[in-house]
């Protein structure tokens, strides 16, 4: 059997705001076409009678347009979840690396992102030294941005 890995998934309240956010933050690019469904089959996909969902998917940078992409989608009913943590179970955050830590985390918080902890640096025995820090996208996705030296 061949495998691919091909995208994740963000549910967003606001797609074209969080989407401009990935490309004006992290240099994503819309991959189009926008995505507008509904009908029985994503009923019986989703197990959401009546489901509609708006979105686009973001081909992540560093890849070309067949790469895995950032696909965010926004459902008409979206169930809200305020507490985003860290340390929640499942998907933690996603991880950007860049030539500039700093740069990048003033400009995600230029962009309405907000801090979860400091930016440090640490030497991570057998592996490496590491220049990191966790954020926030405007809907509290965590995001880590990180430098290997």
């Amino acid at each position: 059997m061949k495998i691919k890995y091909v995208h994740t998934n963000l549910v967003s309240k606001d797609w074209e705001k969080l989407a401009k956010f990935y490309v004006d933050v992290f240099s994503c690019k819309y991959k189009y076409p926008e995505r507008d469904l509904n009908g029985k089959w994503l009923d019986n996909l989703t197990a959401i009678t009546n489901s509609h969902i708006h979105g686009i998917h973001l081909i992540l940078p560093g890849y070309e347009g067949d790469g895995p992409t950032l696909e965010i989608f926004q459902y008409d009913n979206n169930v809200i979840n305020e507490n985003k943590h860290i340390n929640t179970e499942g998907f933690g955050h996603i991880a950007f690396l860049v030539d500039d830590v700093e740069k990048c985390f003033n400009e995600l918080i230029k962009y309405g992102g907000s801090k979860v902890g400091e930016i440090v640096k640490s030497k991570i025995e057998n592996v490496g030294n590491i220049h990191v820090v966790y954020a926030k996208d405007p809907e509290g996705n965590i995001i880590e941005i990180q430098k290997w030296e």
